[in-house]
């Protein structure tokens, strides 16, 4: 089994710019607190704002190079990234554990799920294609020519450290475009692994940089220099929002995922047994601290009692406790911050008058310095209860009802986000009429789980701008350029 001290310590605690790991210029650091018992796993350096400017120059350098880079070698770097992430299977799941508080077997499905973006992306590499065709006028030819868009900045969240990297760094570099990422305070280590991986792979100087900070506000800097073209952002819906309104001041190229509020819509002719099991899914996984994590269990009125009992039964059967202990189903929130908001929430519908029917304590034996919250289960709070409408990110099953189909889509739909939902019902033309009327970019149906990194991801409304994955999401990293000819 892997050893954790010794894993922390082979992990390069530097900023990477130019293929070195170096230290801030100031010598700042932070730490990265294990959310199972509020120890320092590592300091790791503290990019500043002229790191951060430090580290455009390196990318913008390397660019013209890299763009004309040919296609399958590029392809050949992401393949061997595939390959090393599969390789190294044991250590980042331990790692992302270790960093972030979640179960051992949800972080394992995690470096499958991010790895396989490089092996996708390998594969769209060497088939970008463009186009050729006669003017309507008869007076030359067209010619539409695929091009990078250029020097890149992503910023990723703290719940899925790997994966939320891999799908903007595969493509981007697919592409032909250089890339900046930030990854978030919580969780950089597993950044700092992948970009270790890259650069054993093979990947040139410069075409990569990754700038862990305390202040976010040092590298959004960035977005005043013009030769950068392109954000990509995964987080709030404010803080995107903001960053946007910023590259729009040199009209930069943005791709957004945002807040979300799935629903999860249980009709009367659903299977109960596949609606209770996609639970497991849909709302536990990562402790619910997913983008796409079921939050609104909107249930016909008819078979609400017998989907609480048994959902109930499905959440109390998952064992809570740190996430690098191979017996724990699910582990703690990620901080104080999670771990309050979620404690918010709950109480609120309490005073609103939900009933809790699980969830009224924690487990004896657990470290009085994680962030832990039991597995709970609510019903029959008001409308006006902030759970009805926010967005929860823990392991809270909250249960409303419906009567009409109508109802249920206007019960879905009233959010202003639209990243994902999940349905259930046994009839295939109402499941496909109920979801075509949810205003989400991705629905699932009869099943909990919904990524893949063969299908373009992303939302609608205040959930996001673009997709990412699939055949779409390389062309997020791409400009269309039309080169006229005569005949």
């Amino acid at each position: 089994m892997t050893d954790l001290p010794a894993l922390i310590h082979s992990i390069p605690k530097g900023l990477f710019i130019d293929g070195d790991f170096v230290d801030a210029t100031n010598g700042d650091t932070f730490d990265v607190i294990n959310p199972s018992d509020g120890s320092v796993l590592a300091k790791v350096a503290s990019a500043s704002e002229a790191d951060a400017r430090r580290a455009l120059d390196s990318i913008c350098a390397a660019q013209d190079e890299w763009a004309a880079t040919p296609a399958r070698e590029r392809s050949e770097i992401l393949r061997r990234t595939f390959q090393y992430l599969t390789d190294h299977v044991d250590e980042l799941t331990l790692l992302q554990s270790a960093e972030l508080g979640r179960a051992l077997p949800d972080s394992k499905a995690e470096v499958t799920y991010g790895a396989e973006f490089f092996r996708w992306f390998a594969e769209e590499a060497v088939r970008v294609r463009g186009d050729y065709r006669h003017a309507p006028s008869g007076a030359g030819r067209i010619i539409v020519h695929e091009q990078p868009v250029g020097p890149s900045l992503a910023i990723t969240p703290w719940n899925f450290p790997l994966a939320m990297g891999a799908r903007k760094i595969a493509p981007a570099l697919a592409a032909g475009c250089t890339m900046i990422i930030k990854p978030a305070s919580k969780t950089p280590l597993t950044m700092l692994f992948l970009a270790k991986a890259l650069k054993e792979s093979g990947l040139p100087d410069g075409v990569l940089a990754v700038v862990p900070t305390g202040k976010s506000a040092n590298v959004s800097a960035l977005l005043d220099d013009p030769r950068l073209r392109k954000l990509t952002f995964t987080g709030s819906t404010e803080v995107g929002q903001k960053l946007a309104a910023e590259a729009s001041k040199h009209s930069m190229k943005t791709s957004l995922e945002l807040g979300g509020n799935a629903p999860y819509v249980v009709c009367a002719d659903a299977d109960l047994d596949k609606a209770v099991k996609a639970v497991a899914v849909a709302k536990m996984r990562g402790a619910g601290q997913v983008c796409i994590a079921a939050n609104r269990f909107l249930v016909h009125s008819s078979i609400k009692d017998e989907f609480i009992r048994r959902a109930t039964e499905v959440m109390r059967d998952f064992t809570l406790g740190p996430g690098t202990d191979p017996g724990s189903d699910y582990g703690p929130l990620s901080g104080e911050d999670q771990l309050e908001k979620v404690t918010e929430l709950v109480d609120d519908a309490l005073a609103h008058g939900a009933t809790r029917h699980l969830g009224d304590s924690l487990p004896s034996g657990l470290n009085e310095n994680g962030y832990y919250f039991p597995a709970t289960v609510l019903s029959d709070f008001d409308a006006d209860a902030k759970l009805a409408s926010e967005e929860i990110f823990g392991p809270v099953l909250a249960v409303q009802t419906f009567d009409t189909d109508e109802e249920a889509l206007k019960m879905a739909n009233s959010t202003p986000f639209g990243l994902a939902a999940y349905l259930f019902s046994e009839n295939l033309e109402h499941a496909l009429k109920l979801a075509e009327g949810i205003e989400a970019g991705m629905v699932a149906v009869n099943k909990g789980a919904l990524s893949d990194p063969a299908a373009p991801f992303g939302g609608v409304k205040e959930s996001g701008l673009g997709r990412e994955g699939g055949f779409e999401g390389i062309h997020e990293y791409l400009e269309p350029k039309f080169i006229s000819l005569p005949i």
